[in-house]
């Protein structure tokens, strides 16, 4: 069996994609599983097993390009794939599949797309309510039963380029590694408070610990107000490494650490499927749709009235679902995971 996934945008969602890739390889020991994504996604597909190729489309966010998918699309026809499993929602991305002849077209309903897909099912939010469960199923014929335990994602790393970037990057090798995501690409509203995460960093250097801030660019200027938070010679122990490594190099060098906190982010998702101990803050969002895949793992969150409301900035301007969760619940969470004791 050959299939094409259309894959999410998403870094984390994509993270979780990898279930339902795992689950192809469970029935079809044999498959053979190319993704279409977009490029920023490509270093973490090559960190799954189950995937042989990442295809880049190469449209830009909001863009329907439809001369562009039509190509695309007639030069994918000539891999004869058995099966295209769409994971977004938009009638957009059913486009490839239809033109690159794919027999079987399978995904959940949206924006008038049956007319696109052939395989088009109707999808029962209460019965999945997890994405994770939304897109394994789709690995299996429509109203199968999905099995009692879901597979987790776990990406691979490469031992040898984290050597390579902690000498490249000139990064301590004394001390174990506490790293922190302060990013969010959805919005400030997922993100905890700098001081929050600078009292964090204080604590475990303190504690022996070195702290390493990644994130993409974007983040780099909260991850030097964090740095800049830090006295008494902790921001010797504080590297903030936001913007100064690909995707790839961020999960090689996440490999290396002790434990992670982190907003509810890609970053967090990567934690998670390379077994760290991790404390995630959530706010805005919530953990019963995409938590963390693991079992090393404490969700923080203080369950006001008003969230989790799933916007981008917090709608009543005050981000108490943020603003009260503190730093000691945090470290108290991380030491409970460490076997440490807490903090009094």
């Amino acid at each position: 069996m050959k299939f094409l996934i259309v894959g999410p945008s998403w870094v984390g969602d994509m993270v979780m994609a990898q279930g339902l890739f795992i689950s192809l390889r469970q029935q079809h020991p044999d498959a053979v599983i190319d993704v279409l994504a977009p490029h920023g996604c490509k270093d973490l597909l090559q960190r799954m097993p189950q995937v042989r190729n990442a295809i880049t489309l190469d449209i830009g966010h909001g863009e329907f390009g439809l001369g562009k998918r039509w190509r695309l699309g007639k030069t994918l026809a000539r891999n004869k794939y058995d099966q295209a499993i769409v994971l977004p929602n938009s009638f957009k991305s059913a486009l490839v599949p239809l033109f690159a002849r794919i027999p079987v077209r399978t995904g959940w309903r949206g924006e008038a797309r049956n007319v696109l897909l052939n395989d088009c099912r109707r999808l029962d939010k209460p019965n999945y309510p997890l994405m994770v469960e939304r897109f394994v199923a789709l690995a299996y014929p429509a109203g199968q039963p999905l099995p009692e335990t879901l597979p987790r994602p776990a990406l691979q790393f490469d031992a040898q380029q984290t050597t390579a970037l902690r000498s490249q990057l000139l990064l301590h090798d004394a001390r174990p590694i506490l790293v922190l995501c302060p990013g969010a690409e959805f919005g400030p509203s997922k993100q905890w408070p700098e001081e929050y995460f600078a009292e964090v960093a204080s604590h475990y250097i303190d504690a022996g610990y070195q702290t390493w801030i990644l994130g993409s660019a974007k983040d780099k200027e909260v991850g030097t107000r964090i740095q800049a938070r830090l006295d008494n010679g902790r921001a010797d122990w504080c590297r903030n490494l936001c913007g100064m490594t690909s995707l790839g190099d961020a999960i090689d060098l996440m490999a290396a650490a002790s434990a992670v906190v982190s907003n509810d982010s890609g970053l967090m998702h990567v934690a998670a499927a390379l077994g760290l101990p991790l404390v995630v803050v959530y706010g805005s969002t919530s953990a019963g749709f995409t938590p963390p895949l693991a079992d090393r793992v404490r969700t923080l969150s203080l369950q006001l009235s008003c969230s989790p409301c799933f916007k981008r900035t917090c709608p009543l301007g005050h981000h108490n679902c943020m603003q009260q969760l503190h730093a000691n619940q945090v470290i108290g969470a991380l030491a409970e995971l460490l076997n440490q004791e807490a903090p009094r």
